[in-house]
């Protein structure tokens, strides 16, 4: 099979495509044929060296395909089944711990940039119904994190105002998670032309942050006092400006550092307010399953920018650093 590793310490050209044997299923795991995947930011900082990984690393942590064959004791899929990984592998549901936040794919364990994997039997969820593998892969970071903030944390319902930030793959989804629960949406953009796009997505007011700095005293103006929740996607270049831009009594859900890991808060601007802030990280296979049943009740369909095959990969991570991608990123097998 092929296979597309890192090899250490990292940089776009320290990625190649080597064949090694297909694996079998142990007993709990199920072989699946993987049929695409889609680039994270976090795929990124694998891939460059920013975060340090073993060498010869299989990357990327989505993955959809197909189940062919299944090890002793499986009961949960059979072959033919269509699946996609979790980010998460161990956490299965409840909080969040040390133990179940452990092996990443793609970071801390092989991740998907290969045509077969063994994976634990409860380390995948069906894909939606009518979606294609390409459709799939974007959904296990990008989607369950915009689900998570919005649905788990924010707890967002019809009426409410929400602030998504920028035009990657999470903050689509969040647009459009967001607009399905009835909310009217705040979006931001630095160019004027993914702007229009965010518009015809739904998004209710856009705001170029580039041309206007202060883009939080209009969110603030227009909001009549702040947005119920921020989905922060800028970490240290955009977490002070969330803060003001939300409401007193509202919630900043920080799931990105795409503007810096580092920032200086505010912090009188966010007890006066009586705010929430929270971090996340994707989220569990319960949540996941839950996020399947509520794009399929709305009809969510992922906005995909482009498509590069398996071999391309080094390309594709070329194409996510330029910025100008909308949406998400596609490796297809």
């Amino acid at each position: 099979m092929k296979v597309v590793q890192l090899k250490a310490p990292g940089g776009l050209d320290q990625i190649s495509i080597v064949d090694k044997p297909m694996p079998s299923p142990a007993a709990g795991e199920v072989l699946v044929k993987w049929h695409a995947s889609s680039l994270n930011y976090h795929d990124y900082l694998v891939a460059i060296g920013g975060i340090k990984t073993e060498n010869n690393r299989i990357l990327l942590s989505d993955g959809a395909g197909e189940v062919k064959d299944i090890g002793s004791g499986v009961t949960t899929w059979k072959p033919g089944d269509k699946v996609m990984s979790m980010f998460f592998p161990h956490w299965v549901e409840g909080e969040a711990t040390a133990d179940k936040l452990r092996e990443v794919p793609g970071d801390l364990a092989d991740g998907f940039s290969c045509e077969y994997s063994c994976v634990r039997e409860h380390a995948l969820t069906a894909i939606p119904a009518d979606y294609s593998y390409a459709e799939a892969a974007t959904l296990p970071c990008a989607a369950l994190t915009a689900w998570r903030a919005l649905i788990v944390e924010g707890r967002i319902k019809a009426g409410d105002q929400v602030l998504v930030e920028g035009t990657g793959g999470m903050s689509i989804f969040a647009l459009q998670i967001a607009k399905a629960a009835g909310a009217k949406v705040f979006a931001t953009s630095s160019s004027d032309e993914k702007m229009k796009v965010l518009t015809k997505l739904g998004a209710d007011v856009v705001l170029n942050y580039k041309t206007d700095p202060d883009w939080d005293k209009k969110v603030r103006k227009q909001s009549g006092g702040g947005v119920d929740v921020v989905v922060d996607a800028g970490g240290g270049s955009t977490i002070n400006q969330s803060i003001k831009a939300s409401r007193i009594g509202g919630m900043v859900v920080l799931v990105g550092v795409l503007g810096g890991a580092e920032a200086k808060i505010i912090v009188p601007s966010l007890f006066f307010k009586q705010q929430k802030l929270t971090g996340i990280a994707v989220g569990s296979r319960k949540m996941q399953v839950d996020m399947v049943r509520g794009l399929e009740v709305n009809r969510i369909k992922p906005v995909i920018d482009s498509s590069f095959k398996l071999d391309k990969l080094a390309d594709a991570f070329r194409h996510q650093k330029s910025g100008k991608h909308f949406g998400k990123i596609v490796i297809e097998y």
